[in-house]
């Protein structure tokens, strides 16, 4: 892998602090949904996280950064359709149908690995042998955090399909997204476009499941709507997009192997969820990987 050219004034210690920052947003949301699960179903939770973040971000989007023509907000649409609908929607979908959780979990955080095999033909970004190994250790690191957990279920088999291909389509929008300049508009914009374009779609499917739009008014909700806005939505998200534009695609979803592991601590310290050996030879394992995977 080629990493980008070192830009003048950018620290050496940029990558770490954005790479922790995308890890925490990123596994941070197993909190808002813990919050949420039992108050709303999936589609009306995703529909409200999407408008609310939207409707946040919306006066921002319009007062601030270049005028929003039609031109570039359409390809921002179709951005927020793969990254937001399709693979959120994909997900919380096949956990509805019955697949396992671990197994989704699992499904989704091999995330880096496919978006390691879209960049090489579609970015010209070469991973190194010893990034090809730290990507194998890192792997390696994730499926020992998450044995414990796995199971196959008796879900359709089109739900299991469902989970890969959700993985598949952020994958090919973060490939896509590194490589189209039409797409790099400022993050508070983009993201303004993308959530609320996830918002209509999700808010279109609760109408047709019956769920209805009208939010649950408890306070646990409330809770996993403010984390899952400010922390999952906003922090991650941002700090994704952010990343996408500095540095390689591979380097950056790479940190996305830590999830598993964050985000069991992020259970036992709000929680009380028990934490295992395996976890932390897992985490051990995966933080090895990552650095072999990131280094220059």
């Amino acid at each position: 892998m080629t990493d980008a050219p070192t830009m003048p004034g950018r620290h050496p210690l940029l990558w770490p602090l954005m790479a922790t920052a995308l890890v925490i947003g990123w596994s941070s949301g197993f909190v808002g949904i813990r919050f949420t699960n039992e108050e709303a179903s999936v589609v009306l939770l995703l529909f409200w996280r999407m408008l609310l973040s939207g409707l946040i971000l919306l006066p921002f989007a319009l007062v601030f950064g270049p005028r929003l023509r039609l031109g570039a907000v359409l390809p921002q649409v179709g951005f927020g359709v793969l990254s937001m609908f399709l693979y959120l929607g994909g997900f919380a979908l096949a956990i509805e149908q019955r697949v396992p959780t671990g197994l989704v979990a699992l499904i989704s955080d091999l995330l880096p690995l496919a978006v390691v095999a879209l960049s090489q033909p579609l970015l010209g970004e070469r991973l190194s042998g010893r990034q090809w190994l730290g990507t194998a250790i890192a792997v390696a690191g994730v499926l020992i955090v998450s044995l414990d957990s796995l199971s196959v279920g008796t879900a359709p088999l089109w739900a299991y399909a469902m989970t890969v291909g959700s993985m598949l389509v952020f994958a090919l929008a973060s490939v896509l997204h590194k490589g189209r300049r039409s797409l790099h508009m400022p993050v508070h914009q983009s993201l303004c476009i993308h959530t609320l374009t996830g918002a209509l779609l999700f808010g279109l499917c609760a109408l047709a499941v019956g769920d209805g739009l009208r939010p649950p008014m408890t306070r646990d909700f409330a809770i996993g709507m403010a984390w899952l806005v400010l922390i999952a939505t906003f922090a991650a998200y941002s700090v994704y997009y952010t990343s996408l534009r500095l540095f390689p695609v591979a380097k950056v979803t790479a940190a996305i192997y830590l999830s598993p592991p964050v985000t069991m601590i992020w259970a036992w310290a709000l929680f009380g969820e028990p934490l295992t050996g395996a976890m932390f030879v897992g985490l051990a394992v995966t933080l090895a990987g990552v650095w072999m995977t990131s280094r220059g």
